[in-house]
């Protein structure tokens, strides 16, 4: 089977895992929790720094969460977070989405948050996702749209940054719009039930405009994206510069508005 080509756009940087972090069970699966049920074995697929892997597995207890990603280091901090929770119904392991090391119909549940838009190839990995899944079972995958994104007010440094952002992730062999391609990746990999949904995360009290434009702001600079962003010749230092400072601009408008649209399958294998 083919193996991961795509590399990961905006690696583990502190600004990075500041908004991993952030995200629950709540606000990045809500799509999904109908169909949990204690006892469920779960796969999730590219866990980060595992805060949703955490909230899963507590809603599926007695069963088992396998939770995976490319790295150890991020792994460790996943395990970190279900041991300060008390969660003893949780593994982890390295893995690669293009060619999972399970057997088939291993899981009830297959979840992949935000990981099919940094992929080499997102059909294999559904394909790999279904294989995996017991019949009957679901996966489960949630992804942004970068281009669908909108703010106000209007602020040309934050249309320099998804101009740069997006050639960056293509570069890195990714796809950025990922959202909306969800339902046709699905169909491609095989899956004829499957329920397409979309939402949004809001950004726009003066607490959330100051940490959603403060950690962009560090990302830009600061960041494996930024490094990438320079040595592939999508940026240089004192543009990035440009937009790290419009962001921070944007931050202390009193009318901010931030939109981040997610595209959502569930697919019933």
């Amino acid at each position: 089977m083919p193996k991961e080509t795509a590399v990961y756009t905006h690696g583990h940087h502190e600004s990075v895992l500041r908004s991993h972090r952030w995200r629950t069970a709540a606000n990045s699966a809500a799509y999904l929790l109908g169909e949990l049920r204690p006892g469920q074995a779960v796969l999730d697929v590219g866990c980060g720094p595992g805060t949703i892997t955490a909230d899963l597995a507590a809603l599926v207890a007695p069963g088992r969460v396998t939770a995976v990603d490319t790295t150890d280091g991020i792994l460790g901090r996943a395990a970190t977070v279900a041991a300060e929770r008390g969660l003893e119904n949780v593994e982890f392991a390295v893995a690669d989405v293009h060619a999972l090391d399970f057997p088939d119909d291993s899981f009830d549940v297959v979840h992949a948050h935000q990981v099919l838009q940094h992929v080499g190839d997102p059909v294999q990995a559904l394909r790999e996702m279904r294989r995996v899944c017991r019949p009957g079972g679901v996966v489960a995958v949630r992804d942004s749209d970068y281009a669908a994104m909108t703010w106000y007010p209007r602020a040309p440094g934050l249309d320099t940054w998804l101009d740069v952002y997006e050639r960056v992730a293509r570069g890195n062999g990714g796809e950025p719009d990922a959202g909306r391609r969800l339902l046709s990746w699905a169909r491609r990999a095989g899956f004829t039930d499957i329920a397409p949904t979309a939402a949004a995360w809001c950004f726009a009290t003066p607490e959330s405009r100051a940490w959603w434009s403060g950690l962009w702001a560090d990302r830009t600079t600061d960041s494996v994206y930024a490094d990438l962003a320079v040595a592939g010749g999508h940026a240089p230092p004192e543009q990035l510069t440009a937009i790290a400072d419009a962001w921070r601009s944007w931050g202390t408008e009193e009318d901010g508005w931030f939109m981040v649209p997610h595209g959502e399958v569930l697919c019933r294998a």
